[in-house]
């Protein structure tokens, strides 16, 4: 890696943290400066924008979220197993989460909801692929009959994002990850149970 894509990537996590902390909108520019050590010529040699460098920032965040779920994933054969990793590193974030401040998918989705409307499609992107590694899963498990066929994809998909995101949110909340634990205890016994 060149010495120019180094200062990016440290850009790209450190705004990504600040994102994820004071949102896009509560992030000025003067804020991006401090955490990067920078100046604007110095952030502008590498983002066009304050809005280019939130995209990329959201996308970086995304990628190695991903990059998570990968590692985990590679080992897995069994649709459920599979299915509990991805549970699994979710379950790690909500004590160790790769940024401060939770979940970037969830934060940057409530917060451009109506504010930022290139942010959003993002946030619908990231969402979309998540929801569609899951129902490949559990469809590859009804194809192998290791999950039930009458099970539907899409409604497991959508249980098992919306209770995890809960209990992110719940977590970080209340400062307790007693939350996250009972969501990964009930989603593992539901997995095991009801697929």
């Amino acid at each position: 890696m060149s010495k120019g894509e180094e200062t990016k990537s440290r850009i790209l996590y450190q705004a990504a943290e600040l994102f994820n902390q004071q949102g896009y909108a509560g992030s000025s520019m003067s804020d991006i400066m401090r955490v990067t050590g920078l100046q604007k010529g110095g952030i502008y040699n590498h983002f066009q924008s304050k809005d280019d460098l939130a995209l990329q920032a959201f996308d970086f965040a995304i990628a190695h979220i991903k990059q998570h779920t990968r590692l985990a994933l590679r080992s897995k054969r069994h649709a459920v197993e599979r299915l509990q990793a991805i549970i699994g590193v979710f379950s790690s974030f909500a004590e160790n989460p790769p940024f401060k401040g939770g979940c970037p998918l969830l934060n940057t989705a409530v917060e451009s909801d109506d504010a930022h409307p290139a942010l959003r499609e993002r946030a619908q992107q990231a969402m979309n692929s998540w929801l569609h590694l899951i129902r490949r899963i559990i469809e590859t498990g009804i194809e192998k009959g290791e999950i039930r066929s009458e099970v539907s994809a899409d409604e497991i998909a959508t249980i098992i994002i919306a209770t995890l995101e809960g209990a992110i949110m719940m977590s970080k909340l209340y400062g307790d990850s007693v939350h996250m634990h009972r969501v990964i205890n009930y989603l593992n016994q539901y997995l095991e149970t009801n697929l």
